[in-house]
């Protein structure tokens, strides 16, 4: 067991330490990417929403993770990583379980995170420690392009976009889930002021047809980041991709390439539903989608000590 290894607040001090652990991770995948946003990562000491805790072995770091409050009630936690030299020694399940008691203390009520498919052994380990399957999705990367079009109108009306996620499909299969804007890779339930809010700070679409609305789907960010050749590449991020046919996918994926262009954005990413349908309609439609889905788990915190 973890005798003698503290849990504590993480610090800048810390660099080092967790750099030395996690920097040779997952290198066939690319490298981990903690250490290069360890800085901009950690919250400041007064920040009451965000929490990550370090497992100090005096001379090591043993572990870190942190722990965001993404609404009054629902957490999430991220960034779990165990030094090599350190596992099998209950480290996860310490540094979950602070996780959970400050998010309990905040009145979360859900807590929730999100698992890479191809990280079989945090895949188990999340089981091991409580958490219960959520959902899984995938992404769509249409590219940016303002001449593209599709056969159906698209509007920009929060009521509508929102009135036909609460009764889609990918509303059922992710759980009312969506990319949340108060923490990059973080998902949360979805609300009708969510909606209200992202036509007026970002964007919202929905495709309408005669016949009714036929998709839905919001702008949640975009943000820039560094290439492997010291380039900038902007994203555009969209919270979720709900629609009925293929036709309606293209229309959807049509309006947010434009709405890329529009933003000066370089890459897209849009989340949709791990369904045979839905990714073969994305792909169908002319978007490119990521080779590999991620997965959600949650673990209800209503009821712990």
């Amino acid at each position: 067991m973890s005798v003698g290894i503290e849990i504590r607040r993480a610090t800048h001090d810390d660099y080092e330490g967790v750099k030395a652990f996690t920097e040779t991770l997952w290198e066939d995948r690319g490298g981990d990417y903690i250490p290069e946003i360890y800085h901009d990562w950690l919250e400041d000491e007064d920040d009451d929403h965000k929490k990550t805790f370090l497992a100090d072995a005096g001379d090591d770091v043993a572990g870190i993770v942190q722990a965001v409050m993404l609404s009054p009630d629902e957490a999430w936690f991220q960034g779990m990583r165990i030094n090599p030299d350190y596992q099998r020694q209950g480290l996860s399940g310490r540094l979950n379980e602070a996780c959970f008691d400050w998010a309990r203390e905040r009145g979360a009520t859900v807590g929730r995170i999100m698992i890479f498919s191809w990280n079989a052994a945090s895949l188990g380990a999340a089981r091991k420690g409580g958490f219960e399957p959520a959902t899984e999705f995938r992404f769509a990367h249409p590219e940016p392009d303002s001449g593209v079009a599709g056969p159906d109108a698209v509007s920009s009306d929060p009521a509508t976009a929102w009135r036909y996620w609460t009764h889609s499909d990918a509303r059922e299969h992710l759980n009312g889930l969506g990319f949340a804007p108060e923490e990059t890779w973080a998902v949360r339930e979805l609300t009708r002021d969510d909606f209200a809010a992202f036509a007026d700070e970002t964007a919202v679409f929905a495709v309408e047809r005669e016949n009714g609305t036929a998709a839905a789907s919001y702008r949640v960010r975009t943000y820039d980041r560094e290439n492997d050749d010291g380039g900038t590449v902007t994203w555009a991020e969209y919270g979720v991709g709900a629609w009925d046919d293929v036709d309606a996918a293209r229309s959807l994926l049509a309006a947010i390439a434009r709405d890329a262009a529009a933003v000066g954005a370089d890459r897209t990413r849009v989340l949709i539903p791990e369904t045979a349908a839905y990714v073969s309609d994305a792909s169908y439609a002319g978007a490119e989608i990521s080779e590999e889905p991620d997965f959600a788990f949650g673990i209800d915190l209503a009821n712990g000590d």
